[in-house]
């Protein structure tokens, strides 16, 4: 199941018009990018027909990405301490299931059997809904040491955890890309205004088949 995804041409023909383009970052180096793929486990993926979807473009982009030298970054959420505000916000049942979502055993065994993954990839826990806030995962450490300048977000939900990892990113000075067709929210409305809010004001959005093309350019 795939999502019915798009931006209002007025918005693309306001950023046109501000900046003489349509896209923000019109290339990258390759090698300097990393594919961030956010929270596609059993719990969120057996939610939603939508983050099935998804999975085959994940593995298309990652394996671009990752022919091209660059890195693919596997994020799942860790098990959280109780929390009372967490607690009051969702009620109880809900915050338990919450807090065990991302599984047991390591990062990488957590991910959607389908997901190719490869043992040169980053595999990191988080323990906020952002992979870059502060003190919440190593993602921007580990992107550093690397020389990474350039994101592309995917994964589920593409409302919730994926946007709060693309404003984070953008707000730590990357060069920030949501991959249209490559995150899954459970409405397309949820998704498209996602898409909206990080193109107007965070970063830019481009489909599994343009980024391929900047990876693989003719």
């Amino acid at each position: 199941m795939e999502h019915n995804w798009s931006i209002e041409e007025r918005e693309y023909l306001r950023q046109e018009e501000r900046r003489g383009r349509r896209h923000a970052f019109e290339s990258f180096d390759p090698e300097r990018t990393a594919f961030v793929v956010v929270d596609l486990v059993a719990f969120f993926v057996e939610e939603t027909d939508y983050a099935r979807g998804v999975v085959p473009r994940v593995n298309e982009l990652a394996d671009a990405l990752r022919r091209a030298g660059g890195t693919v970054a596997w994020v799942v959420p860790a098990p959280w301490e109780p929390s009372a505000m967490k607690e009051e916000l969702l009620g109880p049942r809900i915050e338990a299931l919450y807090r065990h979502s991302g599984g047991t055993g390591t990062p990488r065994e957590r991910l959607w059997p389908e997901l190719d993954t490869d043992d040169t990839d980053v595999y990191v826990e988080k323990t906020a809904s952002s992979a870059f806030f502060p003190g919440r995962c190593s993602l921007h450490e580990l992107l550093q040491d690397r020389g990474i300048d350039t994101v592309l977000v995917a994964g589920t939900l593409a409302n919730v955890c994926c946007e709060a990892t693309a404003r984070d990113a953008s707000t730590l000075d990357y060069r920030t890309i949501m991959v249209a067709d490559a995150n899954a929210a459970r409405r397309d409305q949820d998704l498209n205004a996602t898409l909206y809010t990080i193109y107007r004001s965070f970063g830019d959005v481009r489909t599994t088949a343009d980024l391929i093309t900047l990876i693989r350019p003719r």
